[in-house]
């Protein structure tokens, strides 16, 4: 008996609907905005995307990381139809509401913190960053913050000063905020080690007033490199002896991406304050800074808010997703799913020279392609490549990495085994098309 497949194609890829809208986009949509895939969605469901032709699709960008609890569960689709009928709308910060509180609370016991918790809600992963500083800078007085090589914290005036790459997030965007430096980020395949790395940020802390270090457990646009566990022990002693926030920017590594609810749990120290976002709401925006009580209870009346931020119907559906990994326990389906991903990564890479590096936490895998092991030169055009190639075989892919040579794993954690046997069929066919 032949196997369903769930992939789909009716047409050629791009098909003309797909054609047609691109045609339309071209002379109607801002063309800063760069669009990558040549494809538009019709519906989604579970680890698929249908498009316009009908041609389906299994997803393996999530919305980059935003659908972990995978497209159009019944129970997400429920809270946000109910919340809907109820109110869309009030400004918390004018008539508030309990989806709110009750998020708060929820967090506050998930997170991985020892002490009491509040939380704070926004609309972006860039707004959390910028008020996680601002809860950092009034708690210790001082104005600095220091970030990483390879770092991604979104695109707004600060966040975007705190993100590494140049191009695109801030070619001729300058000047940027002030009082953020950058440090390196260890990294097992391509160095510095921790030593050298923590040596440079004391550097850092002996001639700038430092408020923060803002860091992300794994690093998500800069290549889905895992920080070493030394590495974030020695960060938190360095932070304990002058006085400084740790923020961890959880909001590509939340929610299970690295097979525990926040990847500060792999470390077995507490950051001071987590920025969450992405897959906190199923793709309704919403995201928060939870964080140690002292820190932002110590915060002046009125120095966060906003208009929408803390929407009810996000919110709705935020508790939503917590009742679905709590229900489904997602976290161990992430924990199977990550090494059955790797297993056949490692095989991958046994079999093409080109794979120079596979890393990741739990499911937050990537593979490195270079031109040869021995210089590690990087293969940006090879990534391209097996994108270009899986998205003709019916796969969605993802480049990640500071030198666009890394191809990153964030399908939904909830994947079926149909789906996700497919889909890594598929990849292995579109590594072997190029790289053989």
């Amino acid at each position: 008996m032949a196997t369903t497949r769930v992939i789909e194609l009716r047409t050629e890829i791009p098909g003309p609907r797909s054609r047609e809208l691109t045609a339309r986009e071209e002379n109607s949509v801002a063309r800063a905005l760069q669009v990558h895939l040549p494809i538009f969605a019709a519906r989604a469901e579970s680890a698929t995307i249908t498009d316009v032709d009908g041609n389906r699709f299994i997803d393996f960008a999530g919305g980059v990381g935003v659908q972990n609890v995978g497209y159009g569960h019944p129970r997400i689709i429920q809270a946000a139809q109910e919340q809907v009928a109820h109110f869309i709308h009030t400004d918390f910060t004018v008539v508030p509401y309990e989806g709110y509180i009750e998020l708060a609370e929820r967090l506050g016991v998930l997170a991985p913190f020892s002490g009491p918790t509040r939380a704070a809600f926004f609309n972006s992963g860039a707004e959390a960053v910028e008020n996680a500083v601002k809860f950092a800078r009034l708690y210790t007085g001082r104005p600095a913050v220091i970030v990483f090589d390879g770092a991604f914290h979104g695109r707004t005036l600060l966040a975007m000063t705190m993100t590494a790459k140049e191009n695109p997030y801030k070619l001729g965007l300058g000047p940027f905020a002030p009082e953020v430096y950058r440090a390196p980020y260890p990294n097992s395949y391509r160095g510095p080690d921790t030593q050298t790395a923590l040596a440079q940020i004391e550097q850092l802390i002996a001639v700038h007033q430092v408020a923060a270090i803002v860091f992300e457990p794994e690093l998500g646009e800069g290549g889905f490199v895992p920080a070493p566990p030394e590495f974030v022990i020695g960060l938190r002693e360095l932070c304990d002896r002058h006085g400084i926030v740790l923020v961890a920017d959880e909001v590509q590594t939340g929610f299970g991406r690295t097979g525990r609810m926040f990847a500060m749990e792999h470390y077995g120290v507490e950051a001071d304050l987590i920025i969450v976002a992405k897959s906190i709401a199923a793709g309704f925006p919403l995201s928060g800074v939870i964080g140690k009580a002292e820190i932002m209870d110590h915060a002046h009346l009125g120095a966060v808010g906003g208009t929408f931020v803390g929407n009810p119907v996000a919110l709705a559906t935020a508790l939503a997703v917590l009742d679905v990994f709590a229900e489904e326990d997602v976290i161990a389906q992430t924990q199977a799913l990550g090494e059955t991903i790797r297993a056949r990564m490692l095989a991958w890479q046994a079999r093409h020279p080109q794979i120079g590096d596979v890393r990741g936490l739990g499911a937050m895998l990537a593979i490195e392609l270079v031109h040869d092991r021995a210089s590690k030169e990087p293969a940006p055009e090879l990534a391209e490549a097996v994108i270009d190639a899986a998205l003709q075989r019916g796969l969605i892919l993802l480049k990640a990495g500071s030198l666009g040579n890394c191809i990153r794993v964030l399908c939904p954690l909830t994947i079926t085994d149909a789906e996700l046997d497919e889909a890594l069929a598929v990849w292995d066919e579109s590594l072997a098309a190029v790289l053989a």
